[in-house]
């Protein structure tokens, strides 16, 4: 089959979020099972130059109002031979950050990945390798699917291009005011109610999921959440209506990044069968967020600081979880409030909390090596990357039961204590108390050393790689109309 993958990011050339590692890992799996992939991203001024490629066409594309141009550059998914698309256009894509400037969005977005898609379908058609479907990603590609069925609709070569769309979190929808919709290039007949306008506003995602012919999001938890009015964002009954043709499957691991038997970024290597050098990242964590070196359980953050994963929870809760004698590690950038409250509750407890307000690849590989528990008290998670490494590093998830979370981690209870098959602690509270009484049963048990390796061993043979999502995606390609 050949695939063609679109998004507006790709790790490790840049990455925002989970969105990045999935861009990466999929197409790799899928290109080991014989599928011939192909990947579209902008090429963003913080790409190294080594990977920039060379150029292989001009793109003109028509935007309706105005005619830009482009180019296309070609080179390699680092570290594979899978083609990479780069769609350049300085104006719209060579700044500091891909989306936003100092916390507010950029007031061309909509222009600038209009012109994305267009460029990628006028770009690609230059190849001349077809695709028999093309997988878009979240808002900056949602209008590709409309593209097809409307500008494209009797194309020589994308007319009838089965498109698959995937929502990574729907609380990102790409909704920008009305008047910006001439923007897109579109036909003016698309701008109605359940298609690209919602109550006067312009929708992109909300477009995507009237016009793609497959739908699906990142866990079989969040697919059905999201058709309910707590977790549908606005769009549930958007969703309901195409409930049919929505489905989940979970993310999966690059376990050949995430492997502590042969991680480069991590002080000592150990396994399921060998957990000595667990001990010795530990004790490198705690000296390299300058905490104590003693035996008192590490918990872990590794993520946006934003409400949407509960940190708000963790901050409230801060003074009774260092009551517990723990010690805390926090590594991410989000809400500059958050951000502060943490950093204040670092000065307080200096023996206890330390925090880290940045993105650093190599030391989040570090957390998840060396603390003995990661914390994830998320609202809600589509599907949650986080929790899949810890469990690949035998750092116990102690995660909210929602989205991805529920569907990946077994919750460490009596009936799956005596199966053996307990890797986590799950709660379902939405407060500081659910988060302090999950933490709690996490210390105790840390305290009984043979059933802490028990649990951790368990974790480690979880297996959520892509071979098994891999496969629901082929089908989900064939479901959409692909070869």
């Amino acid at each position: 089959m050949k695939i063609l993958f679109i998004s507006s990011e790709m790790a490790p050339l840049l990455s925002t979020g989970g969105l990045a590692d999935v861009a990466n890992a999929l197409p790799k799996a899928l290109k080991a099972l014989g599928h011939d992939v192909r990947v579209v991203m902008p090429l963003h001024g913080r790409i190294p130059a080594e990977h920039r490629g060379e150029e292989h066409c001009l793109c003109v594309v028509d935007m309706g109002t105005t005619t830009q141009y482009g180019a296309m550059r070609e080179s390699r998914v680092p570290g594979t031979d899978i083609p990479l698309y780069l769609i350049e256009h300085n104006g719209y894509f060579d700044r500091p950050d891909p989306y936003s400037l100092d916390g507010a969005e950029y007031d061309d977005n909509v222009e600038r990945f209009s012109f994305f898609c267009l460029a990628t379908l006028h770009g690609v058609e230059q190849t001349h390798w077809k695709p028999d479907v093309i997988h878009c990603h979240d808002w900056h590609t949602a209008l590709l699917p409309a593209f097809i069925k409307t500008n494209f609709e009797g194309h020589p070569y994308w007319g009838g291009m089965p498109t698959v769309y995937t929502i990574h979190n729907l609380a990102y929808q790409g909704r920008y005011g009305g008047e910006l919709f001439i923007q897109t290039g579109l036909p003016i007949e698309t701008f109605v109610a359940n298609s690209f306008e919602f109550h006067g506003d312009l929708n992109l995602m909300q477009g995507a999921l009237q016009y793609a012919d497959r739908l699906n999001t990142v866990s079989p938890r969040y697919a059905r959440e999201i058709q309910t009015v707590d977790y549908g964002e606005g769009l549930d009954g958007s969703l309901q209506a195409r409930s049919h043709h929505l489905s989940g499957i979970l993310n999966g691991v690059d376990y050949e990044t995430w492997n502590p038997a042969t991680d480069p970024h991590i002080p000592e290597p150990f396994s399921q069968d060998d957990l000595t050098g667990k001990a010795e990242c530990k004790t490198a964590l705690q000296a390299t967020f300058g905490l104590p070196v003693k035996d008192v359980p590490v918990f872990a953050i590794v993520s946006r600081l934003t409400d949407q994963k509960g940190i708000d929870l963790i901050v409230h809760a801060i003074d009774q979880l260092v009551a517990l004698d723990i010690q805390l590690v926090v590594l991410g950038t989000g809400d500059k409030v958050l951000e502060d409250h943490l950093l204040e509750a670092s000065a307080r407890h200096p023996q206890h909390v330390s925090v880290a307000i940045r993105f650093d690849v190599g030391l989040s590989h570090q957390i998840y090596a060396g603390a003995d528990f990661f914390l994830m008290p998320s609202r809600f998670e589509p599907c949650g990357l986080s929790q899949l490494y810890s469990l690949a590093y035998g750092t116990i998830p102690v995660v909210r039961r929602t989205g991805g979370l529920a569907d990946s981690v077994k919750h460490y209870n009596a009936v799956n204590r005596k199966k053996g098959t307990a890797t986590g602690i799950v709660f379902a509270g939405q407060t500081p108390g659910a988060v302090i009484r999950s933490v709690r049963q996490a210390c105790d048990l840390y305290k009984n050393e043979a059933t802490l390796d028990a649990v951790r061993k368990q974790a480690m043979a979880s297996d959520f790689s892509w071979d098994r999502s891999c496969a629901a995606y082929v089908e989900l390609y064939k479901a959409a109309g692909a070869a």
